[in-house]
């Protein structure tokens, strides 16, 4: 009968042995995650830390905490090899914008020479239509460069999203009836407000209706929640779901944009990004939607 007892209470005590064991065990792994998260969302060089005793749980903080130290130093090279290419790209759209821009002139000049009609003055507007397009992509690359090297919260003030909304649609109306779009746009009654960068948001919205000029198939519908979320939505046959995907990629365009650069939403989704906001877009039943929330 004591024997009995006396394995009971031994079960029992190993059973609270592991079950303290396994408890530690947990804490640490819930330490390590939320410790290891932290890390990764925090620009800091602290290390992952843990409060068990326990060699293993240890041992795995360590070798988290070299991984930690090596992805560390692949984001400071990449951010570092990033913003070199930036501003090396800056460098050269500048060096060659004045060329370009010279060349242009050269060939107004050129074709005032021309007979009307010649293959000569045909000749020569492709070779302009080429250089206006290497201009244009010129241009684009150093704007991609400049918004994109610019510090985070620049210049923020107090802005209605209602107002530049609207002063966008305007600067774009005369674009949006060249191809026959007319816009409906739906807006809260209560205007609202943002700590903003109102040349980046006006340049955001720009581009997004410049994609819309260039992808929908005669309609755009623009709305303004009052929680400060905009959505920009088209008919968009042109395009496809994989497409869709890829449009804030750098480049990217769809077969029928020739004369796009493929920069345009890559800088409206840099833009979006720097002011603490996101961008996203999607496809369905043929008709592409972009959101942005600020």
């Amino acid at each position: 009968m004591v024997y009995c007892v006396f394995a009971v209470v031994a079960f029992l005590a190993v059973v609270a042995a592991l079950g303290i064991k396994i408890f530690m065990l947990k804490k640490s792994a819930r330490e390590i995650r939320l410790e290891f998260s932290r890390r990764l969302s925090e620009d800091t060089n602290t290390l992952v830390s843990i409060s068990s005793r326990d060699k293993d749980m240890r041992a795995l903080a360590d070798n988290i905490n070299s991984q930690l130290k090596l992805l560390r130093e692949k984001r400071r090279r990449y951010e570092q090899g990033d913003f070199e290419l930036k501003q090396a790209v800056v460098n050269v759209s500048h060096d060659l914008r004045t060329p370009l821009t010279a060349i242009c002139g050269y060939l107004d000049l050129l074709g005032k020479r021309l007979e009307s009609g010649s293959d000569e003055e045909r000749y020569l507007g492709i070779i302009r239509e080429r250089t206006e397009a290497l201009k244009e992509l010129t241009e684009e690359l150093f704007k991609y460069s400049v918004f994109t090297t610019a510090e985070d919260n620049e210049t923020l003030e107090k802005v209605c999203l209602n107002g530049v909304l609207e002063e966008s649609v305007a600067a774009y109306y005369a674009a949006l009836n060249g191809v026959g779009i007319t816009p409906d746009i739906v807006m809260p009654d209560t205007m609202i407000y943002r700590n903003l960068n109102k040349k980046a948001l006006s340049r955001i919205f720009g581009n997004i209706i410049g994609n819309a000029i260039k992808y929908s198939d005669g309609d755009l519908e623009i709305r303004l929640f009052e929680n400060g979320k905009m959505t920009f939505s088209n008919y968009a046959s042109a395009l496809d779901e994989t497409q869709t995907g890829r449009l804030f990629d750098r480049f990217f365009t769809v077969n029928n944009a020739a004369k796009s650069s493929g920069l345009g939403l890559s800088i409206a989704k840099a833009l979006t990004e720097q002011m603490n906001g996101k961008i996203g877009a999607e496809y369905m039943d043929g008709r592409l939607e972009i959101w942005v929330e600020l």
